[in-house]
Order: C-alpha cells, then structure tokens, then sequence
C-alpha cells in the first residue's frame, strides 16, 4: 500500500485537451485508485500542457520535482509513458534526486519491458547503492592481497573521494536553497520579516526541513546566506 506524501504530475499533449480536461480525470482516477488504502496524502497537482513541438520542455514538471524535495514527497505520474519518451529526459529526472512512482509500472508485462524500466528508472539508484558493497569487496580483495590500506600513495584518493562528497552535499543544499526561494519571498511578501516569522511559516504550511524537522530561525539563516551567495 502507498504512504507518505505524494505530488501527482499530470501531461496533456495540447491546449484544447487542456482545456477540456480530455485525459486528465482519467489520469487523476489512475493516480486515485493507485495510492487508494494506504497512509498517504496528495500535497499537490502539477498540470502540464504540452504543444507539439515543445515536449522538451517540461516547466510543470521542474516545479513538480522542485516541490517534491521541499515537501519531502514522492512524484506520481499515471502512466510510464508520459515521462520516458527520451533518455535525455530520463537522465534529467534521475539527476532531480526525487522518487518516481508510475501507477502503471505493475502491470507491465514481459522480460523485454521489465529490463528497459529497471535500466531508464533504476541504474542510477541501483549503482548509488552498489557503491558502499563494492567498496567493501575491493578492500577486503586488496588486504587479502597484502596491500596496507590507509598508506600515504592512497591518501590522495580518499581525500579526492571526501572532497567529491563534500562537492555533491553542497550541491544538494545549494539545490534547496533555489527550490524554497519563492516560497520564502512569498512568505516574505505576506508580511514576515524576521527569521522566526519565515520559520514559523514555512512551519504551517507542512515543509519539512532536509532533516525531516521543523525549522528554527538558525536554519532559515543558513538557507537565506545560501540564496544570497
């Protein structure tokens, strides 16, 4: 059963079915039915009306995936197609670091689209989680070849792998601070002016911290000198 917060994405091909809403409560329906039983809440709807000639560019989905790492919350899309229909596409929604769900997935059938899905959806996530065991075997192959871990020429990569760690949890907040910029200058715009009001606002309106907490005055300084930066 589903849990957890979800923020569903939404794709019509034109203006007119966007109008009309042709597909869309078919979509909403298959998104309903998927998480329907389990302890989960929808946060939030993105609809994105595409044209014909730019599917490449998707901004109800950038503010979809946006949302979804302020709010802490897995993306839900209908259908795998809407969202696989390119690999560069593919490549821009694995580096967006948010969980994808697609009602569908399921009950696809045969070895042939189960490989293709694993490959698009999951390598990335497969190789993130490869990497910690990998590491341990290496080590364990290299002392039982009587190599000294931890000897001056191999210093220079462990600091190269601490410097590339320090690179990607830099980034990740840096990404943060940009996604939570309009809603704190929202926030700002409706009155709030000191760190505590900003807090305690981005406290009502749900949005967890990278943590999962609540903010505090300290936290919102640190996001405010990263925007600034």
């Amino acid at each position: 059963m589903a849990e957890g917060r979800f923020i569903s994405y939404l794709r019509v091909s034109t203006g007119k079915q966007g109008r009309s809403g042709l597909g869309l409560e078919a979509q909403r329906e298959t998104v309903r039915s998927f998480l329907n039983g389990g302890n989960w809440s929808l946060v939030a709807e993105f609809v994105e009306v595409e044209s014909g000639t730019g599917k490449a560019d998707r901004p109800k989905l950038e503010e979809a995936l946006a949302h979804c790492r302020i709010m802490g919350a897995t993306l839900i899309v209908a259908n795998v197609s809407r969202l696989t229909r390119s690999p560069d596409f593919m490549a821009r929604l694995v580096a967006a670091g948010v969980e994808v769900r697609f009602c569908d997935l399921p009950t696809i059938e045969g070895p042939a689209g189960r490989f293709m899905l694993r490959q698009m959806l999951a390598v990335a996530e497969l190789e993130a989680g490869m990497i910690g065991e990998r590491t341990k075997k290496a080590l364990a192959a290299a002392k039982a070849r009587g190599v000294k871990l931890g000897k001056p020429e191999n210093l220079g990569n462990q600091d190269k792998g601490r410097k590339a760690g320090r690179a990607t949890r830099t980034a990740r907040s840096n990404r943060r601070a940009t996604d939570l910029a309009p809603i704190i200058a929202d926030i700002r715009a409706s009155g709030a002016s000191t760190l505590r009001e900003i807090a305690a606002a981005l406290n009502e309106r749900n949005i967890p911290t990278t943590r999962g907490g609540i903010w505090s005055a300290v936290q919102v300084s640190r996001i405010l000198t990263r925007q600034a930066a």
